[in-house]
């Protein structure tokens, strides 16, 4: 029986992050939540105020066996910008920043080692956090499946589709059938 691992990742908007994640071949769960702030089980609003210090993450689930941690943030390094403090595109604030919130000390090692090469590849401009993963809280059940719920809306069709197609051309092997 093969085990699963958890990753804590925030990039942007969690709609945008677990679009793309719920396509990777290897994960077998995605879920949008808050984490790393100060508020116990905040809001959307309350996170949205910027006053809460969560950041919008993704928890996703995966087998290692079938994918690596290291895979699943060269992804994340691709699907967003890590030179960018506190914003992706128009989203702007704390709850948008890059972080990696890990859950044990291998995963820290791995990361590290990732958020290195990234750094050196980007000329020093990275800001993306490495913490543990503390405080955090599942988003409400309208956030879940998002994208795949709502392709349509506004910001899904001009800002989720479009880091999914980057997903797919970028890493199309992949891809989920």
């Amino acid at each position: 029986m093969s085990h699963s691992n958890t990753i804590t990742l925030a990039g942007g908007c969690f709609w945008c992050l677990e679009a793309v994640y719920e396509r990777v071949v290897g994960v077998t769960a995605v879920e949008s939540g808050y984490s790393n702030g100060q508020v116990r089980n905040p809001s959307y609003e309350q996170v949205c105020g910027g006053d809460t210090g969560h950041a919008e993450v993704v928890r996703v689930s995966y087998d290692p066996a079938a994918i690596s941690l290291r895979e699943l943030l060269e992804i994340f390094f691709v699907i967003h910008d890590p030179t960018t403090p506190n914003r992706q595109g128009n989203d702007v604030g704390s709850q948008y920043r890059s972080g990696i919130y890990f859950h044990d000390a291998e995963q820290e090692r791995v990361a590290r080692e990732v958020l290195a090469e990234v750094n050196a590849h980007h000329g020093g401009r990275v800001v993306t956090e490495l913490a543990p993963e503390a405080d955090y809280s599942r988003a409400e059940d309208y956030h879940q499946h998002y994208f795949a719920n709502h392709p349509g809306q506004g910001y899904c069709a001009a800002v989720v589709a479009p880091k999914v197609e980057k997903f797919r051309k970028t890493f199309a092997a992949r891809l989920k059938p």
